[in-house]
């Protein structure tokens, strides 16, 4: 069920919306398990649930943003959240959100590691506009988009990668240039969908540990097997680690079993 593989090229999806973090909930309420991208439009059009939002705006939304995110993998990203979400709080949803919106829009994913994690680690206090522009200048030029941008195009998906980061809480919110950059730290119920996340896709425990979704979150390896020792002291696998060698006993068979063990905390 996991977005391993990433599309080779950079889009401008993201333009149909950045974390749309309140209207996602609303949607995963409105969905239910074999729900097509053109069904879930008619719903959501005739709840009322989205009356201040065009009937154009809303299908860009549910086709450009909830789709790619959520309805990958047959939907399954969408029935474990809907599962999920009840028994998370609305910092661990939204980092959940923050994952798959990444995995969806490559460009979002590689700003995050080549340009926030950089800054952040090396102490600067913003990210600007002007900093994201030269990130996708540098991929225009490098061939990373299907055919090269306009500078129109570059200017604003600039201002989306920007605007996506303080939707989920990596940079200051507002309509602004210049953005100060707040700190951001995995939650520990994240880390643990994460870890069987990748467990459940098929990786093995190695390939989970050092797998690049990680970096969206600032952690390298080390950072990794440590959040989860933390982890296996409450209980939810066992985690074996000496040198190189990293094995971990699973105690959960599904997504099931594991929301079940989340829901009682």
């Amino acid at each position: 069920m996991s977005s391993i593989g990433h599309g080779h090229f950079y889009t401008t999806q993201l333009q149909a919306g950045l974390g749309v973090i309140e209207e996602t909930k609303i949607l995963l309420d409105l969905w239910i398990p074999g729900m097509s991208t053109p069904d879930l439009f008619e719903i959501a059009l005739q709840s009322g649930t989205f009356p201040n939002v065009s009937a154009r705006r809303l299908r860009n939304i549910i086709a450009e943003c909830f789709a790619p995110r959520y309805l990958n993998a047959k939907g399954c990203p969408a029935g474990i959240l809907k599962d999920l979400l009840p028994n998370i709080n609305a910092l661990e949803s939204t980092q959940l959100f923050f994952l798959y919106t990444c995995r969806a829009n490559l460009i979002l994913f590689d700003f995050i590691q080549e340009v926030f994690w950089p800054y952040y680690t090396s102490g600067r206090d913003v990210i600007t506009n002007d900093n994201a522009n030269e990130f996708v200048i540098k991929a225009n030029s490098e061939g990373k988009m299907v055919k090269p941008w306009s500078e129109s195009s570059i200017k604003r998906v600039s201002a989306y990668l920007t605007g996506s980061c303080a939707d989920f809480g990596l940079l200051e919110k507002g309509r602004r240039s210049t953005r100060k950059i707040i700190p951001f730290r995995i939650e520990p119920i994240v880390a643990l969908f994460i870890v069987y996340d990748l467990h459940f896709s098929g990786l093995g425990d190695n390939s989970i540990i050092s797998h690049k979704d990680w970096a969206l979150f600032g952690m390298d390896m080390s950072d990794v097997v440590e959040t989860m020792k933390q982890l296996s002291l409450r209980g939810f696998f066992i985690i074996q680690n000496a040198a190189d060698y990293i094995r971990i006993s699973w105690k959960y068979k599904d997504w099931e079993e594991l929301i079940h063990a989340i829901s009682k905390g």
